[in-house]
């Protein structure tokens, strides 16, 4: 049976030779009669596909091949799995390891760590985590990648995994809350757990420049985190400064890192946030370009809805979260510095992300998840909605809801527009990404109210901006999906339908794939997805979840296996 083939060869070579293996052995999975999108962003071509060992390992006619199971593809689309370029589900990977949300939209690999990481995991970073820990009924029993990544090879994972370690989470163990520069000795050892985390397997540094403590670390000292990954071919992955009124100064410190660190970047979920930033998507993907072609490695990914999501403690100026939730909580219990909270949030400003000068008004804010059970009423309720039943003013109502869920909400938000985030999809750099973590309509998971995006992202960008308004053919948003992250993430053996490489594949039909969840009913699967194939196994069989784990750690490429004892 064909193992390889150089990768000149021309495809009827391959497909004759495919062909001519077909009676060497079975294949464990042959799926046939399919169209296949290669993910090369080429043409589609009719083909099978034969499987071995979690491996493609010959594409062509495999009629009368044996094979272990056979899929009829008739009529439908063959092509990799797709890539989550932003994930977020390192720890609900541990609640629900088959992650239905993330499969039924055909993900089949994803990347996570947005600033905040899984590890290492000590100190005041270990203490503020431990809310979530606690809300998701996890026990965290590890303290470096290391340990992280053996704990999901012992339960199992139904997709692809890897990480960045984060500079929030670096910072946090060396230094804690404060808003503070570290000494050199701090900084020496932030650094040294950045290479601890590449070698272990980490793929690169990650920040979230919005999220205190994070807005704390100067330039300096993110290219100093930086530089540690870079030997290692690590990615510095951002979600910038500001996205809104300084984003021209945030895309500046994005492109410098860049350059003075010698690493590629990638910016995630690429938007411009605010009624008065809007039309302006234009100037940014020109200053991307500009930067591209004065040789910053610089790309983007995009999850192509008008709301975003994120903790609505976001809302309070970075000042007040110094030394931490607690203090946070403190402050907003004190009149005066909650006057004072008050006063910067009705300021607009480009020293920090102002979210509320941002929005047109409360009923821009949709609460989402909540940590205390009391207030699982308000999920899924505006900040007005929730003010005007309370009679309460509406910016006092969202400071008194994060005091009574101990600054644990998260919130979609409203503040983008539909023309620059088409605009940013369909630039050939930009990728695709989840931003939320993998989720289930079952257990503790199924009582949150997560961003439609959780669960419908992929299929709705297949459904909207392929299907009804074409705006990416068929073959470029499978591209997007697939070879274009594969490539930056540096997956040399997945995001392809090619000889050799893993058998990351989804089957469906381009005319019934489609999102079904809505910012009202959240919790809804996406339809559509006959067939999701993870390293060759079934975790989706004709349309239903197998409950298969066949995913993989995907460690970067500066891990360095331990030494045999």
């Amino acid at each position: 049976m064909i193992r390889s083939l150089p990768l000149a060869a021309p495809l009827t070579a391959i497909l004759l030779a495919a062909a001519a293996s077909a009676t060497a052995a079975p294949f464990d999975v042959v799926i046939a009669n399919g169209r296949v999108i290669d993910g090369s962003g080429s043409p589609w071509y009719a083909a099978d596909v034969g499987i071995s060992g979690g491996r493609i390992v010959a594409i062509g006619r495999l009629g009368g091949a044996p094979a272990r199971r056979r899929i009829d593809a008739a009529g439908r689309i063959v092509a990799p799995g797709f890539i989550d370029m932003l994930g977020q589900s390192e720890l609900t990977i541990l609640v629900d390891p088959r992650l239905p949300s993330k499969i039924y939209q055909g993900i089949t690999t994803e990347i996570t760590g947005e600033g905040n990481s899984p590890a290492p995991l000590a100190g005041h970073y270990r203490a503020e985590l431990q809310p979530t820990l606690d809300h998701l009924g996890l026990r965290a029993d590890w303290t470096d990648f290391a340990g992280y990544f053996g704990r999901l090879e012992r339960q199992g994972i139904g997709i692809n995994l890897a990480a960045y370690v984060g500079a929030t989470t670096v910072r946090g163990i060396v230094i804690g809350g404060d808003n503070r520069a570290p000494s050199t000795d701090e900084l020496d050892r932030m650094r040294a757990l950045v290479r601890e985390a590449m070698e272990q397997g980490a793929m690169g540094v990650s920040t979230s420049l919005e999220y205190a403590p994070a807005p704390y670390a100067t330039t300096e000292e993110l290219v100093a985190l930086a530089r540690e990954a870079a030997p290692y071919g690590g990615i510095y992955a951002t979600h910038m400064r500001s996205e809104g009124d300084a984003i021209d100064a945030a895309l500046e410190e994005t492109f410098r890192i860049g350059r003075e660190a010698g690493i590629p970047v990638e910016i995630w979920h690429l938007k411009v946030a605010g009624r008065g930033n809007w039309g302006r998507m234009g100037d940014i993907v020109a200053r991307i370009n500009a930067a591209r072609a004065a040789g910053v490695d610089v790309a983007a990914d995009t999850y192509a809805y008008t709301a975003w999501f994120n903790d609505m403690s976001a809302f309070v100026p970075p000042w007040a979260h110094d030394g931490g939730t607690a203090r946070l909580l403190e402050r907003l219990r004190d009149p005066a510095t909650r006057a004072r909270i008050r006063t910067d949030m009705l300021t607009p400003s480009t020293a920090w992300d102002n979210e509320w000068s941002e929005i047109d008004g409360p009923q821009a804010i949709l609460v989402g998840v909540v940590s205390n059970p009391a207030l699982k009423p308000l999920q899924g309720k505006t900040i007005q909605q929730i003010a005007t039943a309370r009679g309460a003013d509406p910016l006092e109502t969202l400071l008194d809801v994060l005091l009574e869920d101990g600054a644990q909400t998260g919130c979609a938000v409203f503040g983008m527009n539909e023309a620059d985030v088409a605009l940013a999809l369909v630039q050939p750099w930009t990728a695709v990404n989840n931003d939320s973590s993998g989720t289930s309509t079952e257990g503790v998971l199924g009582e949150e109210h997560p961003h439609p995006r959780a669960f419908g992202t992929f299929p709705r960008i297949l459904r909207k901006y392929v299907r009804e308004e074409h705006r990416l053919t068929l073959e470029d948003a499978i591209r997007k999906f697939s070879a274009l992250p594969a490539a930056r993430m540096r997956l040399a053996d997945r995001g392809l339908v090619k000889l050799g490489l893993w058998a990351d594949l989804v089957v469906f039909d381009p005319e019934k794939i489609s999102d079904r969840a809505t910012f009202a009913d959240p919790n809804q699967l996406s339809s559509g997805m006959d067939w999701v194939l993870v390293n060759g196994v079934p975790v989706i069989a004709d349309g239903k979840m197998t409950g298969a784990r066949p995913g993989k750690v995907l460690r970067g490429p500066g891990f360095r296996a331990p030494a045999a004892r």
